[in-house]
């Protein structure tokens, strides 16, 4: 049994985490850590210290009304974590407590990845 990081949780919630296969488990948001545990294999969690979070992306949908999902970006390249809670909302407002709202961004559109593709598409054929 993993032992927490955290001495206070702001915030449990029910959520699905996208690491390789998606599994059902809880989210909490602590002082000290944002963690995630599978509810059928408790050796199954992942622990992310706030130092070391780089920046959370937000996949805003409908002009902010909804959120699908959002994604955790770990410092110096410790990997990304994407995660879908009951209350998406609910679980960034209480991580910006404890990151600041610098580090919250919104995700890029589907139009604007393929706008970024093509104009990179353009500009590796003119350089030719």
């Amino acid at each position: 049994m993993a032992q927490s990081l955290n001495t206070h949780v702001d915030l449990t919630i029910r959520a699905n985490s996208y690491l390789g296969l998606g599994t059902h488990g809880d989210v909490l948001v602590g002082d000290r850590a944002f963690e995630y545990y599978n509810e059928k294999n408790p050796e199954d969690f992942i622990q992310i210290p706030w130092d070391q979070v780089d920046h959370v992306a937000a996949s805003v949908l409908f002009g902010g009304r909804w959120i699908s999902r959002f994604a955790v970006f770990c410092k110096d390249g410790q990997g990304t974590y994407s995660f879908s809670t009951r209350d998406d909302k609910a679980t960034l407002r209480a991580m910006r407590a404890h990151l600041g709202a610098q580090r919250l961004v919104r995700s890029a559109s589907f139009f604007q990845v393929v706008a970024a593709g093509f104009s990179g598409l353009v500009r590796s054929l003119t350089r030719r």
